[in-house]
């Protein structure tokens, strides 16, 4: 007679352990994907008014006029929906229906804060 062949329930219990145990290690990293998302978008955001400024400090020298943009210019500059605003300390955005804001600096060392929307804008933070 021929011996069947085939896996134990034993063998099939260990396997289905083995894959709950990697599972279950796997399974923080997979669960906290929208705050990694969040700050993914914050620093984007971040770097696109930096961008923004850079663009504008260019489109100043090109036309003679060499100077940093104030924090209207600078947030008119930027493209997004809703757009962004200027507000005294910065551009302010809108991330997953929340709004944040980029702080904006009067000096290279992002060390003195913008004051006004028409507070020229040398440099620019990261949103905390």
């Amino acid at each position: 007679m021929k011996k069947q062949q085939g896996f134990t329930l034993i063998e099939l219990i260990v396997v289905i352990v083995i894959l709950g145990i990697l599972a279950a290690t796997a399974m923080p990293r997979f669960l906290d994907l929208s705050g990694q998302a969040l700050v993914a978008a914050k620093a984007g955001m971040s770097g696109a008014v930096r961008s923004a400024r850079s663009i504008e400090v260019a489109r100043n020298a090109a036309a003679g006029t060499p100077g940093n943009p104030s924090v209207t210019v600078l947030a008119a500059a930027i493209d997004t929906q809703p757009a962004a605003v200027a507000v005294a300390t910065g551009v302010q955005v809108q991330i997953n229906g929340t709004n944040y804001t980029v702080p904006t600096f009067t000096d290279n060392g992002c060390a003195t804060p913008t004051a006004a929307v028409g507070d020229l804008v040398a440099c620019v933070g990261i949103i905390p």
